[in-house]
């Protein structure tokens, strides 16, 4: 039953810090710490994001269906009324690319294995985090999607690499990095998040491996998929949840709870 508990705890704080601005993996590593498991983070994260991924595209399926159509649509034929989407959809491809290649290097060194390792450099990173945010904590942009620039995209797509450092948000980093490019709050927003489903299937992806190579017994399958499942649902209304905030233009909240939390971090663990 304590066994049960921790995976469910996990995949709470999985699902609910994976579309905030707070780290995911960062947080899972704290509380697997505290809790002192020796639940197979690495795997518990493919899987848990995977349900997160599913929430996501849940939320933007009519977004992304149109995308995909015109995407289509306008290959087959060149078309005014196909062309924005057409250029979105090249830009999130465009985005993807830095952390897409950088990710496959740091996989191959096992870079950030030893990051993850250490607990006090979660620490660090989520005070880093909290600096990311207070730059533009009071910014509220200008330029809505059909002004998004080649520039930035790939300007957000390096700080989409940034955020495969263990501790720094990748949602956050990349909303940042939209509006110093001065997007618009929800611009930015609909476009990070966007651009993390491609990121996302590609971990999945490259996690299946180890996962069909793994020896788990059947009862620790079961607590993976309800991880899985929990941070899914919880992904879901987090995900809405922190849109508003976003809108609101409240991220000094997560500037505050980032530096209290990467402080007791560094003091404690």
């Amino acid at each position: 039953m304590i066994e049960i508990i921790k995976y469910i705890i996990l995949g709470i704080i999985q699902g609910f810090t994976e579309p905030i601005p707070v780290s995911s993996s960062g947080h899972v590593m704290i509380l697997n710490n505290l809790l002192n498991t020796n639940i197979d983070i690495g795997m518990l994260a493919v899987l848990t994001n995977f349900g997160s991924l599913i929430a996501i595209i849940y939320l933007y399926r009519d977004r992304i269906k149109t995308l995909f159509i015109d995407f289509i649509k306008h290959i087959k034929k060149d078309s005014p009324e196909t062309k924005e989407n057409f250029r979105y959809c090249l830009l999130l491809i465009i985005a993807t690319i830095p952390a897409g290649i950088m990710g496959l290097i740091v996989t191959k060194l096992g870079i950030f294995d030893i990051l993850e390792k250490n607990i006090k450099f979660v620490g660090v990173t989520l005070l880093i985090t909290a600096g990311f945010l207070f730059l533009i904590r009071n910014i509220k942009g200008k330029k809505d999607n059909k002004h998004i620039t080649l520039k930035d995209a790939i300007i957000i797509g390096l700080f989409q690499v940034v955020a495969l450092v263990p501790g720094i948000s990748r949602s956050g980093s990349t909303i940042v990095g939209g509006m110093l490019r001065n997007l618009k709050r929800e611009t930015a927003f609909d476009f990070s998040f966007l651009l993390y489903i491609p990121i996302s299937v590609a971990t999945t992806i490259l996690g299946l491996k180890d996962l069909l190579t793994s020896n788990l017994s059947l009862i620790t399958i079961m607590y993976y998929l309800l991880a899985t499942a929990i941070a899914g649902v919880v992904t879901y209304f987090a995900t809405k949840w922190f849109k508003n905030v976003v809108k609101d233009g409240k991220l000094i909240y997560f500037v505050i709870y980032c530096l209290i939390v990467g402080t007791l971090v560094i003091l404690f663990l």
